[in-house]
């Protein structure tokens, strides 16, 4: 591997080769080793920007939180136009996408991991699961306080099953995602009750 390979902005550069190793070997499969190797530079550049690997990997996955923060607030201001199921099925679909249910079982399994996000991120859950978490519950209490469902609605129960259902359909990665047709099925059945007291 070539030692003198400059990389311009080779945070980012890391961080993108270590989704397409999460996206082809599983977090298995993600360690120093094959993230420099993917980003085609020396072992010795992700130590330059990084004290240790789970420092590097802290940073990818509060970048990419921050990234599914931004999806929320799209999700937030749709409140109001489409229908509440379209606009939880877009969400689930983003949120869910191929890299935040990827990042998942790597917080899960690196004990490291999860303690230096706990100090990161005090109170804030699993990354990735919080930040879609927060967004399901803003968008669902803001369609309430507009009458698009129910007055007395359970948030937090609606929110729990839409974001717990929602990772379980997209876990399996093989042969794919889920269609839009079969999550906007389950999105319908969560939210059912909730649609059919609202106000007339």
């Amino acid at each position: 591997m070539p030692t003198g390979v400059h990389l311009r902005d080779a945070r980012q550069q890391l961080f993108d080769a270590a989704e397409r190793v999460l996206l082809r070997d599983g977090a298995n499969g993600l360690t120093s080793r094959s993230v420099t190797d993917e980003a085609g530079c020396a072992k010795g550049v992700l130590h330059r920007h990084f004290t240790d690997f789970d420092a590097f990997l802290t940073d990818l996955v509060l970048d990419r939180a921050t990234q599914l923060e931004m999806q929320a607030s799209s999700l937030r201001e749709s409140a109001g136009n489409g229908t509440v199921a379209d606009n939880l099925t877009s969400a689930l679909i983003s949120l869910f996408g191929p890299v935040p249910v990827a990042i998942i079982p790597l917080i899960t399994f690196r004990d490291e991991l999860r303690a230096r996000l706990r100090q990161a991120m005090p109170g804030g859950g699993i990354a990735i699961l919080a930040q879609a978490t927060t967004a399901i519950s803003a968008y669902l209490a803001a369609e309430r306080e507009l009458g698009r469902i129910a007055a007395d609605a359970d948030i937090d129960s609606l929110t729990l099953s839409l974001v717990g259902g929602g990772h379980l359909l997209f876990t399996d990665r093989d042969p794919g995602p889920p269609a839009t047709a079969v999550v906007h099925k389950f999105v319908t059945a969560v939210i059912a009750d909730a649609m059919q007291r609202r106000p007339a």
